[in-house]
């Protein structure tokens, strides 16, 4: 069944489409219509992906290259290294790839930012398309053309700006998903309502119940106002210059907390907890209300997210280690941190006074040892 389509549009010119199915039989058509033909295609999955999937977009490809081939990293966050682009690029000189044959990036986040880098940079640039398996992916890392990979403990370090032709989803993966997994996206769908619509933030506290068991139309409704959230925010400023910063809510203090878990938090997870601090922030700041921030903390925890690190688990996170975290984020501005609070629910922006003391607060926040929801 088809579901929507979005036009990405960059610089008052139509740049690519997001197409949301539920199935990866119309992906062919697609790549099809494009403005220019492709001869051979690569398909970048990972350990986990392409054993649900990789045969199914083969053979749903069948036809449309005179080759397919493909290239399969470790599943997780350390595969996506310098290392890892390093092996594709010998797999494309080893097939003889050239700027005639196209990528295509069939898994979660990882993939699709590494795959978007080695498109980026391979002989200058050649095309490629997302296929985003996960709910994260599908929401977020897909849109926007932000690619890359982590560089020692710094995430997302080394990278390029690299818009995909298409952006194919196909709402039925999310069905295979583990629980943490797709509570791992929720993360990122929640901030969307947060920061950009209070409508969407109601609706999906509403539509809690229908979205837990997976229902594929109340699946497609989510990811299509959270893909266009994004989309919206992108082709407003494509390269992070202005509002797309606002898409950080929760990632300044959320990728420290990931950085110092040594990946083992996924990310949507950390973001919730990186989150459950901006909200405490915003609070300091008159932003919301402290109605307003002990809602959005129960609507995060609705959904499964940690709100709070138990320091007995994490023994490495302690209040000082977080903010050193926070100091070497790229999100740095000089000395100061470029940090996204809520000036109300579904209105962000960005604010660089939070001093050591603020930050301290926030942290303290959620360095709890017993669940923030059942404290408030």
């Amino acid at each position: 069944m088809h579901y929507h389509r979005l036009d990405v549009t960059y610089e008052n010119k139509h740049s690519y489409d997001i197409v949301i199915e539920d199935s990866f039989s119309a992906l062919s058509d697609e790549i099809a219509n494009l403005p220019r033909t492709y001869r051979r295609a690569c398909i970048v999955s990972d350990s986990n992906v392409c054993g649900f999937y990789l045969d199914q977009l083969k053979e749903s490809l069948a036809g449309s290259f005179c080759q397919i081939c493909h290239f399969i990293i470790t599943a997780g966050e350390t595969s996506k290294t310098l290392a890892s682009v390093e092996a594709l690029y010998e797999e494309l000189v080893r097939e003889r790839f050239d700027r005639h044959d196209l990528l295509i990036a069939l898994g979660g986040g990882v993939v699709g930012d590494l795959t978007g880098f080695a498109a980026a940079t391979y002989m200058r640039g050649i095309d490629y398309v997302q296929v985003p398996t996960s709910l994260l992916a599908q929401v977020d890392s897909s849109i926007g053309g932000k690619t890359g990979v982590d560089f020692g403990h710094y995430k997302n370090m080394v990278g390029a700006f690299k818009m995909p032709v298409l952006v194919y989803i196909n709402i039925s993966c999310l069905k295979t998903l583990s629980p943490d997994q797709f509570t791992c996206g929720m993360g990122e769908v929640i901030k969307h309502g947060l920061i950009r619509d209070i409508s969407y933030y109601q609706w999906l506290k509403s539509s809690s119940d229908k979205i837990k068991a997976r229902d594929l139309r109340a699946l497609a409704q989510m990811v299509y106002v959270s893909t266009d959230i994004k989309r919206r925010t992108c082709q407003v400023d494509p390269k992070e210059e202005g509002i797309r910063a606002h898409l950080n809510f929760g990632h300044t203090i959320g990728h420290a907390v990931e950085k110092l878990s040594d990946f083992r938090l996924y990310h949507g997870q950390c973001v919730s907890i990186g989150s459950a601090a901006a909200l405490c922030l915003s609070r300091k700041l008159g932003g919301i209300s402290q109605i307003e921030m002990e809602d959005a903390i129960r609507t995060l925890a609705l959904f499964d997210l940690p709100v709070s690190l138990d320091p007995k688990s994490y023994p490495q996170m302690t209040r000082e280690s977080i903010l050193s975290a926070i100091k070497s984020d790229k999100k740095m501005d000089g000395n100061r941190i470029k940090f996204v609070y809520l000036r109300a629910i579904g209105q962000a922006d960005t604010y660089m006074d939070f001093t050591d003391d603020d930050l301290r607060g926030a942290i303290d926040f959620v360095l709890s040892s017993s669940s923030l929801c059942q404290e408030i």
